[in-house]
């Protein structure tokens, strides 16, 4: 069984409990997906049974891919239950795990229909659980529609501009290195660029680094912040057109730095932004909710053992002073 299969039947099986949070997902709009490393087989078409009458354009929306004993399972099902697996497998297209998350759904579906079939449902234990699923079903769907209401296009949009407004300009520079593993061929590489020599063919023939030295040692541009101390020291500090005079050693070898350009970088565009300007704003509507919510009511808390909690002992104990005031001196001995 190939890893991929194993971790959906695990998941699937583990995760039964999702399927009640179908509600929830199918309000959520769809995860971005990346392009799939490769060619995903065709899904399927659902088939219709010979005596079945022509089914309307809606419905083909939401087929059915699977009956288990004469019970449907629709396409939808296995799209919430994809929500469940871990990342990679959310993010790839439904018809790369559709067969073995087809079959993960009838193990489950069968699982279920014999539970029922023993009534689980009137055990206790089993309704004590369902009540507490019931509720966090409840919590996700409602603060996911609240979220969906209060963090709209045009809050993010404002929230940009602010953001915007509070992020200082930052200079930023368009620079060429070449690195090499000694002082001594750094100290040459200057001399002969001293003397003419050609920057672009000096970093593909002796640069380390492989990557930039393949491009003529061109590193594009950069924030002091995204290189290492020394060498970001030593690159801004430079003229535009000027050559580092000395190689700049760093752990990584002895660099020789030219610098292309310098310029004010431009701000992050929002599309950079949007996730995390959501996420906050989420946070914040979600946190203004329940202090909202915990403002109107009525909250008693108890110990442990059901008993009313003691409002003295409820109390922080007051605050030492620093230091202790001296005991008087004992009488002087006769």
């Amino acid at each position: 069984m190939s890893r991929c299969l194993r971790i959906v039947r695990l998941v699937v099986l583990c995760c039964a409990a999702a399927a009640s949070a179908a509600p929830v997902l199918a309000q959520q709009p769809p995860a971005a997906t990346p392009a799939p490393a490769q060619k995903p087989a065709t899904m399927p078409k659902a088939a219709l049974p010979p005596s079945a009458p022509a089914t309307p354009p809606a419905a083909l929306k939401d087929p059915i891919v699977a009956t288990i004993n004469g019970q449907p399972i629709h396409l939808s099902e296995l799209e919430v239950a994809q929500q469940a697996l871990p990342q990679q497998y959310r993010n790839m297209p439904l018809q790369a795990v559709f067969p073995a998350l087809l079959d993960r759904i009838i193990d489950s579906k069968l699982v279920v229909q014999d539970g029922r079939k023993n009534k689980v449902s009137d055990d206790p234990a089993f309704k004590k659980r369902m009540a507490f699923v019931e509720e966090q079903v409840i919590q996700d769907f409602w603060l996911q529609r609240e979220i969906a209401r209060k963090v709209t296009a045009e809050k993010l949009q404002q929230s940009y501009e602010e953001r915007l407004k509070s992020m200082p300009a930052e200079e930023e520079v368009h620079a060429r290195h070449i690195l090499v593993a000694t002082e001594d061929e750094a100290k040459a590489i200057i001399a002969d660029l001293k003397k003419g020599g050609d920057f672009d063919k000096l970093a593909k023939e002796k640069s380390t680094d492989k990557a930039s030295g393949a491009e003529g040692g061109d590193l594009g541009w950069f924030k002091k912040s995204d290189m290492v101390k020394e060498f970001a020291d030593a690159a801004f500090a430079l003229k535009k057109g000027e050559l580092s005079e000395t190689p700049i050693k760093t752990q990584f070898g002895y660099h020789v730095i030219k610098l292309e350009d310098r310029r004010q970088a431009p701000p992050p565009a929002f599309e950079e932004m949007q996730d995390q300007l959501r996420e906050e704003l989420a946070r914040e509507a979600v946190t203004a909710m329940i202090d909202q919510l915990r403002a109107s009511a009525k909250i008693d808390k108890f110990n442990m053992d059901g008993s009313k909690v003691d409002p003295a002992a409820a109390k922080p104990a007051p605050a030492k002073p620093a230091t202790a005031p001296a005991s008087p001196a004992p009488p002087p001995a006769k």
